[in-house]
Parts: structure tokens; sequence; C-alpha cells
């Protein structure tokens, strides 16, 4: 996997300095569990397609091209992958609690991009909580900043 993504952001991102390698398997990692809140109610529909894109081109910097090339190979990820472990194990060795939360509160605003929480959203957001390590009162905060009124 950490081929596959060394070689993707040397190709299209113009990375060539392999210690940002690990750097991007996060930022990867992270993309691919915005698609996982995508798709966990099984229709990825187009508001949530554009609000993954949208997140991970202002977080990472990136220009429009940019945040659709990884949000095609972060998609892809989550298509081949087996459980969230990869993903969040990653995110754990490398981001800090603050960041995981600032993950978390963007996966609100993809679930919440179609103005509903369905169970199998609500189920994978606990899931990612627990693996993440963040605390439930910071869960719930973010869960309600971003609840449709």
């Amino acid at each position: 996997m950490l081929d596959a993504i060394g070689e993707f952001f040397r190709d299209r991102l113009q990375v060539s300095d392999d210690s940002q390698d690990t750097q991007e398997a996060v930022r990867l990692a992270a993309a691919a569990l915005l698609f996982e809140a995508a798709m966990s109610d099984y229709d990825l529909g187009g508001e949530e397609r554009s609000m993954i894109q949208q997140l991970v081109r202002e977080q990472f910097d990136l220009s429009d091209e940019e945040a659709s090339a990884l949000a095609t190979l972060a998609q892809e990820q989550v298509r081949e992958s087996t459980g969230l472990h990869g993903f969040t194990s990653m995110i754990n060795q490398h981001w800090s609690e603050q960041q995981r939360l600032n993950l978390v509160e963007q996966m609100w605003r993809v679930v919440y991009a179609d103005g509903r929480l369905d169970d199998h959203e609500l189920h994978l957001m606990r899931k990612i909580q627990r693996l993440l390590h963040i605390p439930h009162k910071d869960f719930v905060s973010a869960k309600l900043r971003h609840k449709p009124g």
C-alpha cells in the first residue's frame, strides 16, 4: 500500500521526497475514512463526494485536480480494504488527538451531507470514535455541531 501511495503522490502531486511518503499515506488514510463514512449507508451520493473533495482540498491545501485524484485513490483503497484498522492505525501513529478530532468533525459533515443519519452511519461513527481514541464528549459535541437543524 505504501508503494502505491508514494507513487501516486510522486506522479500526480510532484512529491519527490521519500520522507513524505508517510505523511501522504496518512492523508490517504484520512480521505479513505471520509469515503467509509460516505459509503456506510450504501449510497454514495454526489453531495457526499463533493463534500469529501472539498474537505481534502481545504485540509491538505490541494488544487481541485489533486483533491480529485486523492479522492479517487482513497475510494479505491476503501474498496480494496478489509477493514478500518489499517487506516485508523496510520492516523493514530501520526496525528495528535486534535487532528483526529478534526477528522471526526469532517466525517460528521460527510455523514450529514445528505441531510440524514442512518443506523449504519451511526454504527461506523461509533466504531471510528473508539478506534481513533476520541473522548465520548468530544464525539457527541462534534455530532451535534454538524446535525442538520
